[in-house]
């Protein structure tokens, strides 16, 4: 039964990577793991069980482990041909061979540093304003939060998907859900956004 309900999982994730495909630009992941030390304490085991055209932000929030790990992660990424980026992190990002970076919201400004570095930088937001600022900085996409009800502490009120949806339409630049988005309700949003998870993909790899 559990492999049943694991390999059901992991179709639905590839149903919609395939659905984003038909929208979302060349050259963005379509689906975007997010690392977490506490709630994925093994994100090599998760990433390789992700779709083609997946990527993988690593955070590491300043863990001991954190330069071999990355490097781990790099590996994998390579040979998956995932896209790989490492959070507010540039220097260890290019030491390991990363894609680019990640930038919280707060720190999105920085982006303007690092063009020339990287070729693929994206930032979070948690409001509309936010969106429309991080497009002045001149990332290449936005993770918005919080779109459905999520186990994170740090998660804010969702705005579920119809609100999502509009402000997707809407956006002036490509746009990631963060926030509760897993399989059973990817395809809320999936014709519209790409999507970013962390324990969402957890099932599809145990």
């Amino acid at each position: 039964m559990r492999l049943k309900h694991q390999a059901k999982t992991a179709r639905k994730w590839r149903v919609a990577s395939r659905q984003i495909a038909r929208h979302f630009p060349t050259g963005l992941p379509r689906l975007l793991l997010l690392t977490d030390p506490e709630r994925l304490p093994d994100p090599i085991k998760v990433a390789q069980r992700l779709p083609p055209g997946s990527g993988v932000i690593y955070r590491h929030f300043g863990r001991d482990d954190r330069v071999q790990l990355a490097a781990q992660l790099s590996h994998l990424c390579r040979h998956k041909g995932f896209v790989f980026l490492i959070a507010a992190d540039p220097v260890l990002a290019m030491r390991v061979g990363a894609d680019g970076v990640h930038w919280p919201e707060a720190q999105a400004h920085k982006a303007r540093n690092w063009r020339k570095r990287f070729k693929l930088q994206t930032a979070s937001a948690h409001s509309r304003r936010a969106v429309r600022r991080n497009d002045c900085f001149k990332v290449n996409a936005v993770l918005f939060s919080t779109v459905f009800v999520s186990n994170s502490a740090s998660a804010g009120a969702p705005i579920g998907a119809v609100r999502y949806r509009q402000l997707a339409r809407s956006s002036p630049m490509p746009l990631y859900a963060l926030g509760g988005v897993n399989a059973e309700n990817a395809h809320r949003i999936a014709d519209v956004s790409a999507l970013a998870a962390i324990e969402g993909f957890v099932l599809a790899a145990d």
